[in-house]
């Protein structure tokens, strides 16, 4: 390609590229793939490096710069950047609407309302539409340079597009970080062993002052402009809904949250509107910002000290706070986990009074280094539990030795003294005292009555949670000292359904041993593995007696299932709660344990509907004979029982050779086998 021929091509591309970004970051409304687009800058990169002399500062390639500044110098803005006043609550807010309306001598105003993002205020200098400068707000008249950083973000345009481009034009905006965006930076930071960073702001605020461009440009830092400080233009800007607009126009994101309001009530109906929604948008806020919306008006309500007269920022209550970190104590949920949960000295977050926070796990608290005795930041968006953002660890200096001390998760579960314990590869602690842990309670009695474990008619969700808190069982073993008067007390239950419940559980009694081990709820041990259990071992005793080591010779038992079997039968309290099931009056006999386990170690899968019986009862029998039964297709599978309308997982078995059975063949062999 010739000199010519490429600067042609290159100022094409350039002004391509430019206006894909206009329709990816200012409209939200790509027209080509990422990949349509990646392959145009690869191309306008190829041209540039060959020809290094057509490469200009407003190309789409340079948004990089090569070498890292030695230091932030001080930028003076042609326009001070002011600062706004406040507003906390409705009666501040009408004072503010009241002053300026006896200002101007009229009965009503129109507003703009708009988002006011908790980022970096930054002022970006454009002449003749290049992007000349970018700086930090600073004091509000002098700020520090970071042009190398914001030419980094995709969302600024290193130069404007469309019509009438002013001869200059300072914008005034925000660099902020998704909440998206923050959660993989973080993720990042974490697998690097770098510093995490405590919130959104924080982080954009870090990552627009570093001195190295390439450190920012791996950041996922975003724009929105919000205003304009000096102007020089053939564009009649008569409006601040008018300045906004054209901005757009120019290739400038702006929110798309922005509203004309007429009069102070639309106002604060526009602030309740976002505040509801404050936690479902991209990115945090920490207000409304409310300005007159006629620029002759503005100039005639002017400044007051440092602030405009004519706008006005209607704040929200804090997302995130300081407070001192007083004790961490341990909670145990329904499936035995504990959780570690801060208990906090008071104080108001969002509007809430906040004095516990979760700290999720311990894994966690060791990442954020947190201890005892802490100053944290704690936050909280939208109805969102307050958790534990970070430390604050510059105030340990200021405490005493004795004051500040490590948290060490207990061994014993701080609710029914039971065993806790943390398997391999999980950063859940977990207390084993199923049965007997009145944390667990609800979820032990629901998995003991469902139809694959003790099989209770009638003894749904609901009622287990009305009876335990009525008082009337706090375990599995209460229900069979249930009696008919008092069931028939319980709010909807009646005679009639109370006789019929106690004699559901008087037909429970008579099971089989591999469902009531099932019953037992012992982590990790499903129907097959109940069955294992009692096939093996064909006595409860037995099973109880049992050591990892012996567990972890028996096919499909591994060395994590075996701890938690013989962890289970430690605890004195599940053996208490078994024992007083039995003597209830739970049996079972041996019958059809001594079926033998012709299908031991092989693996089922089955597909498609079958007419003789269902499913389920498929499943059931295979287990019953010491199948394996998986929901999928895979080189270990031994058969595919197949029925109508069979599909990927037929198709898979017949690519992979797999031996397959329609339903009258599966029969067939069951019954040839017992």
């Amino acid at each position: 390609m010739q000199l010519e021929q490429a600067r042609h091509r290159a100022e094409a591309l350039r002004q391509l590229i430019n206006k894909l970004n206009y329709q990816y970051y200012v409209l939200d409304a790509p027209s080509v793939s990422d990949n349509e687009y990646d392959k145009l800058m690869r191309e306008l990169v190829a041209i540039e490096t060959e020809f290094s002399v057509l490469i200009t500062s407003d190309s789409p390639t340079q948004r990089v710069g090569v070498t890292p500044v030695s230091e932030l110098k001080e930028v003076k803005h042609l326009v001070p950047m002011l600062s706004l006043g406040n507003a906390f609550n409705e009666d501040e807010m009408r004072a503010f609407n009241k002053r300026i309306k006896e200002k101007l001598s009229v009965s009503s105003l129109v507003f703009s309302g708009e988002t006011k993002f908790d980022g970096l205020a930054v002022n970006i200098l454009y002449e003749n539409g290049l992007l000349i400068t970018a700086a930090t707000r600073g004091d509000g008249s002098t700020g520090e340079d970071v042009t190398h950083n914001v030419r980094t973000i995709p969302q600024v345009p290193l130069c404007l597009v469309g019509e009438n481009i002013p001869q200059l034009l300072e914008v005034r905006g925000e660099v902020v970080m998704t909440h998206k965006g923050f959660a993989a930076l973080n993720n990042r930071q974490r697998e690097k062993d770098e510093k995490i960073f405590a919130n959104p702001r924080n982080a954009a605020a870090g990552s627009l002052r570093q001195l190295d461009p390439k450190v920012t440009a791996e950041r996922p830092l975003s724009f929105f402009a919000y205003g304009i400080g000096d102007y020089k233009g053939n564009t009649n800007l008569t409006s601040h809904t008018n300045i906004l607009r054209q901005l757009k126009e120019w290739g400038l994101p702006v929110s798309t949250e922005t509203k004309s309001l007429d009069g102070i009530d639309a106002c604060l109906d526009y602030h309740a509107e976002i505040g509801a929604r404050r936690s479902e948008l991209a990115h945090d806020i920490d207000g409304v910002v409310f300005k007159v919306n006629e620029i002759s008006q503005q100039r005639e309500l002017g400044f007051v000290s440092r602030a405009p007269r004519w706008a006005i920022a209607y704040k929200f209550p804090p997302l995130e706070e300081i407070t001192q970190l007083l004790d961490i104590e341990v909670q145990v949920g329904r499936t035995g986990a504990l959780t570690p949960v801060a208990r906090l000295s008071p104080v108001n977050v969002a509007g809430v009074t906040v004095t516990n926070a979760t700290l999720h796990n311990i894994d966690e608290i060791k990442r954020k280094d947190i201890k005892i005795g802490d100053w944290v930041y704690v936050r909280r968006a939208g109805d969102v539990i307050p958790e534990v953002v970070a430390v604050i660890k510059e105030r340990r200096a200021d405490a005493g030795e004795n004051d500040i001390r490590e948290f060490i998760m207990p061994t014993v579960c701080p609710v029914c003294e039971s065993d806790v314990v943390r398997q391999e590869g999980e950063a859940v602690y977990r207390c084993i005292g199923g049965l007997s842990c009145s944390a667990q309670n609800i979820q032990a009695i629901i998995h003991f009555a469902s139809r694959k474990a003790m099989n209770i008619d009638g003894l749904g969700d609901k009622l287990i949670i009305q009876l335990t808190e009525s008082g009337l069982i706090t375990t599995v073993a209460d229900l069979y000292s249930l009696s008919q008067e008092k069931l028939a007390e319980l709010e909807r239950m009646g005679t009639k359904s109370a006789e019929n419940l106690i004699a559901a559980l008087d037909k429970s009694k008579d099971t089989t041993l591999e469902r009531f081990i099932y019953a037992m709820g012992i982590r990790e041990v499903g129907e097959a593995t109940a069955r294992t259990l009692a096939m093996k071992y064909k006595s409860l005793d037995l099973i109880e007696q049992a050591t990892t080591e012996e567990l972890e010779t028996i096919s499909d038992i591994g060395p994590v299932v075996a701890l938690n079997i013989v962890s289970f039968f430690k605890q004195k309290h599940n053996l208490e709660i078994i024992q007083r099931l039995l003597v209830a009056g739970i049996h079972w006999d041996n019958k059809d344990d001594e079926i033998d386990l012709v299908f031991s170690g092989m693996s089922f899968v089955l597909t498609g509907s079958l007419q003789v019986m269902t499913r389920d009862e498929a499943k059931q029998k295979l287990i019953s004979m010491g199948a394996k039964v998986t929901g999928s297709v895979s080189k270990k599978t031994n058969y595919v029982v197949f029925g109508e309308n069979a599909g990927s997982k037929y198709e898979k078995a017949i690519e992979l050779g797999i031996t397959t059975l329609n339903e009258e063949s599966f029969i067939k062999m069951i019954e040839k086998e017992k």
